[in-house]
């Protein structure tokens, strides 16, 4: 009986170190998905949206009120609820013209730096 009760105990173990693990590499996953966004355009950036690429609509401009002025950066978080990798960004600037990247790999971005080489615009995701 006492073997049983080893065993069973063993395997309540075994199956708390896998739920453990489980709930913390989602974590770390969703983590990923935040990264740094840093103004080089010479413009001041007043919107800021970020949608998955599988969606139609832009979701809420996550600057709100603020503005992102030449030079600065903004940290950019997401819900932990978020499980997909491939985002567009969409940037409007005080000229009202807007700027979008399509199908950018937040699981492997952590800092985009948004520039203008000659008159494109580029974005550098490190």
């Amino acid at each position: 009986m006492r073997t049983n009760l080893v065993k069973a105990a063993t395997a309540v173990a075994g199956l708390a170190v896998v739920i453990v693990a489980t709930v913390t590499l989602h974590a770390a996953q969703n983590h990923k998905l935040d990264f740094k966004l840093i103004n080089k355009t010479g413009l001041t950036v007043e919107e800021v949206y970020v949608s998955p690429s599988n969606v139609d609509e832009w979701e809420e401009d996550v600057m709100g009120k603020d503005v992102l002025k030449n030079n600065e950066g903004v940290d950019i978080e997401f819900s932990r609820t978020e499980t997909t990798c491939s985002w567009d960004l969409k940037v409007v600037d005080s000229e009202e013209d807007s700027i979008e990247w399509t199908k950018l790999d937040l699981c492997e971005a952590n800092e985009i730096t948004l520039k203008y080489e000659g008159k494109h615009p580029t974005a550098i995701i490190k």
